[in-house]
């Protein structure tokens, strides 16, 4: 499978950017991250993210749109009894991350690509990009940063498990904008939960666990933002790990307490009607058969196709009878398997193709309903 080096953003600007000041080095606090509150007059200035989108293809597989039913435990790998890869009942469910197919070259680029992405604050004013440009911007540098983290960290169980000069990834200040350092959580809850109102940016962070909205298989940009944030809610919304019925209450992601304070502060009735904004049939007769809305839902294990752990055992993947890769771990296929079982499912119950949402007006900025606010 073949993997091109990243090189730095291309800037499509479309008058001349002067380079943004510096910014003395400091740690972050909340009054030094108000600085990248959107400006008010936005430019037209834009980045290219395609690169980034390149590589999304090559290493993201999807699993498709969840059948709400839990994958069954899967049986030990041939010859031991220890087992190897995913064991979770979401594991059909979002998308997974090749990292164990990464070489050290590629986990370098992702590296170089997270640098090159902060330096791009150097050279155009990140705030005074439009509201969509700026968000593409901030969700494309949590996810890099995220994918780097793991992939160096990688064989690792649980993406939480990894540490940054002892500080837990979440936390750990190790993104440089302007001068000032961010941690993943930062990015989310101090920059975008802070400005932009619209829950739907939720779906837009990845967490490195199956529990987590999905890590999208395109780079975000200014035109494909609102699109792709509808995709990932309607993926999780409609998924069991993003809602159950447990004994007629509502269950929900642990993820939705956590971004509470921003967007739901009368937690049962806001998250249910922001469910029923992206809610299919299914999910709708779900919340008509519930009450309450507990946040309990949760998955920690890595979204990868290993499991997070090497496995000493490998077979040949075939599909239809026919062998058509290379030899991969048992556990690997078998999920793999799985997945392609799933998918005949999915065509015999005619759900093929994508499900768009249509005259949706994502809440904006007067005269710029496009805009996610």
């Amino acid at each position: 499978m073949p993997f091109l080096p990243f090189v730095r953003p291309a800037l499509l600007a479309t008058a001349l950017i002067a380079a943004a000041p510096a910014y003395a080095q400091m740690q972050s606090g909340d009054a030094d991250l108000a600085t990248f509150a959107p400006s008010k007059t936005p430019n037209n200035d834009k980045i290219d993210y395609a690169i980034w989108d390149e590589a999304m293809k090559n290493i993201v597989i999807s699993m498709g749109p969840s059948l709400r039913e839990g994958a069954p435990r899967p049986d030990p790998s041939f010859g031991t009894r220890r087992q190897y890869g995913h064991v979770s009942r979401y594991r059909l469910e979002g998308t997974r991350v090749m990292f164990s197919f990464l070489d050290p070259d590629v986990i370098a680029s992702f590296t170089e690509y997270r640098k090159d992405l902060e330096n791009t604050a150097n050279i155009v004013d990140i705030q005074s990009l439009s509201r969509n440009e700026q968000l593409a911007f901030w969700i494309n540098l949590h996810n890099v940063a995220m994918v780097e983290q793991i992939a160096n960290a990688w064989p690792v169980r649980q993406p939480r498990e990894i540490q940054i000069g002892g500080v837990p990834l979440d936390e750990a200040r190790f993104i440089t904008v302007e001068g000032i350092k961010l941690s993943p959580r930062d990015i989310r809850e101090k920059i975008v939960y802070r400005h932009w109102k619209d829950p739907v940016v939720i779906y837009g962070f990845w967490r490195g666990e199956i529990g987590s909205p999905s890590l999208q298989r395109e780079a975000f940009n200014a035109d494909n933002v609102g699109r792709l944030l509808v995709r990932g809610a309607a993926d999780f919304i409609n998924s069991l790990r993003g809602s159950q019925d447990q004994d007629g209450r509502l269950q929900v992601s642990e993820y939705y307490r956590e971004a509470a304070p921003f967007f739901f502060p009368n937690f049962e009735s806001d998250v249910r009607a922001h469910l029923t904004r992206y809610s299919d049939e299914k999910t709708n007769a779900l919340l008509g058969q519930t009450s309450g809305a507990d946040a309990v839902i949760k998955e920690y294990d890595i979204a990868d196709l290993e499991g997070g752990v090497r496995e000493p055992t490998y077979s040949n993947i075939t599909s239809g009878g026919v062998s058509v890769s290379f030899r991969i771990p048992q556990s690997m296929a078998a999920l793999l398997k799985e997945r392609e079982t799933k998918f005949q499912e999915i065509i015999r119950q005619g759900r093929t193709g994508t499900v768009t949402f249509s005259n949706i007006t994502l809440p904006g900025v007067e005269g710029e309903p496009s805009e996610i606010e």
